[in-house]
């Protein structure tokens, strides 16, 4: 697996797959959507807080988050053992750079198995990189991942067409948001003006 060595902007292939980057963990927080920053924001800035009011002797967990073709895995080394967590590529929602503090990188992820009652059926999950440019890559891995994940959607339809067979396919639906933190800024603003 490639270690990340970080440029301004860095677009990432598919090919460039797995890619693993050095992050402390933030936590996880409910979300109340599915994707969009809207639903990103508020989780990221309580976890932000809760951290900024850590006891002095206490930090954030380091761990390697790695970005393959199929998905997301989290490792963490703790004393009493590693621990380490697995999201598939179809788990994940909606992958960004935070608009607000921008070294920070959030994902949603829909839980295993949810129903439509489920109260909490989304989490985001969101890690400090060292830099806003390491952020950046990491958003770019993630929908490098997204892009060879529905390449392989529409092959796997366009094989069962092909073949005569119906596809019964439920398409999950994920979003990746590229624009810079400004970017995402300016579109917000403008909403609020034009409301």
């Amino acid at each position: 697996m490639a270690e990340t060595d970080v440029t301004e902007d860095t677009y990432i292939a598919p090919k460039d797959l797995p890619i693993t980057f050095k992050v402390k963990y933030l936590g996880s927080e409910h979300a109340k959507g599915l994707w969009g920053i809207k639903h990103t924001r508020r989780p990221v800035d309580h976890l932000v807080t809760i951290a900024k009011n850590l006891p002095p002797n206490k930090i954030l967990p380091l761990c390697n988050l790695t970005v393959a073709l199929d998905g997301v895995i989290i490792e963490t080394a703790h004393k009493s053992g590693n621990k380490s967590w697995k999201y598939a590529i179809d788990t994940i929602s909606y992958g960004v750079q935070d608009l607000v503090y921008t070294r920070v990188f959030a994902m949603i992820i829909v839980k295993d198995n949810y129903n439509v009652r489920d109260e909490h059926p989304f989490d985001v999950h969101a890690f400090v990189c060292d830099s806003r440019a390491l952020a950046r890559k990491l958003t770019y891995a993630l929908a490098a991942s997204f892009q060879e994940y529905s390449k392989r959607v529409k092959e796997e339809e366009q094989i069962a067409k092909d073949s005569g067979q119906t596809v019964e396919r439920h398409r999950k639906k994920f979003a990746i948001d590229l624009r810079t933190p400004e970017e995402i800024q300016q579109e917000l603003d403008e909403q609020e003006t034009e409301a």
